[in-house]
C-alpha cells in the first residue's frame, strides 16, 4: 500500500496543479480538483501507513477543499455558464438585442472575417460611466501565456455571437494592430 500511494500521490498531485494552473476552463479545472482529491487521498494514505499524523490530518483538510472546488468548478460554474449559454441562445429568437455572455471576453475564440483564428480574448476594457466595451485584448501564439503576443482590438471592430467574437477585417490587419505591453494598456 504504502509503494503505491508513494507514486500516486505525487504524480496526481503534478497532473492536477498543472490542470488548474493551465486555465483551460471550469471543466477542466474541476476535474483538476477531483485529480487533486485523488492526490490528497493518497497522501493521507501515504501518512496512516508511515505514521505521519501531521501529513493526514493536512491532507483531511486538502481532501474537504478538494471536494469544495470540485463543487465550485464542476457544479455551480457549470450552471451558471449553462444559464449564461441558454439566455444567449434564446435572445436569438427574441424580437430584442441578441444577448452575448460576459465572461466569455476573457476566453472567447476571436476570428478574422476570413474565418482565420487571430487567438482567445483574455481581458476587456469597459467604461465606467457608460459601461461600453471600449476594446478587447487579444492573446495570439504561445503555450499557456508564455510567448505569447497581445494585441488591443477596439470594440467596434468586433462582432459578438455565441461563438465567439469576429473582427470586421481580414488576418494581416491584426498583425499590424500594435503590440501592448504585458502590464501597460492604453487608458483610452
Amino acid at each position: 500500500m504504502e509503494s503505491l500511494a508513494s507514486w500516486v500521490a505525487p504524480v496526481a498531485t503534478t497532473i492536477a496543479a498543472l490542470m488548474t494552473a493551465s486555465n483551460l476552463g471550469s471543466r477542466v479545472t474541476g476535474w483538476g480538483f477531483a485529480v487533486f482529491l485523488i492526490g490528497s487521498i493518497a497522501w493521507g494514505t501515504l501518512g496512516v501507513v508511515t505514521d505521519q499524523p501531521n501529513l493526514v490530518w493536512q491532507n483531511a483538510i486538502l481532501s474537504a477543499l478538494n471536494i469544495f472546488g470540485m463543487w465550485r468548478w464542476l457544479g455551480r460554474q457549470q450552471q451558471i455558464e449553462e444559464g449564461a449559454g441558454k439566455a444567449a441562445a434564446a435572445s436569438q429568437a427574441a424580437p430584442s438585442e441578441t444577448l452575448f455572455p460576459a465572461s466569455q471576453l476573457s476566453s472567447a475564440e476571436v476570428t478574422a472575417n476570413d474565418g482565420a483564428s487571430l487567438g482567445k480574448a483574455v481581458d476587456a476594457m469597459v467604461g465606467c460611466a457608460s459601461g461600453r466595451i471600449a476594446y478587447v485584448v487579444v492573446a495570439e501564439g504561445g503555450v499557456a501565456g508564455v510567448g505569447e503576443t497581445l494585441r488591443r482590438v477596439d470594440w467596434d471592430q468586433l462582432a459578438a455571437d455565441a461563438d465567439g467574437l469576429t473582427a470586421h477585417f481580414a488576418t494581416p490587419a491584426f498583425a499590424n494592430l500594435p503590440k501592448l505591453e504585458r502590464d501597460r494598456w492604453p487608458a483610452r
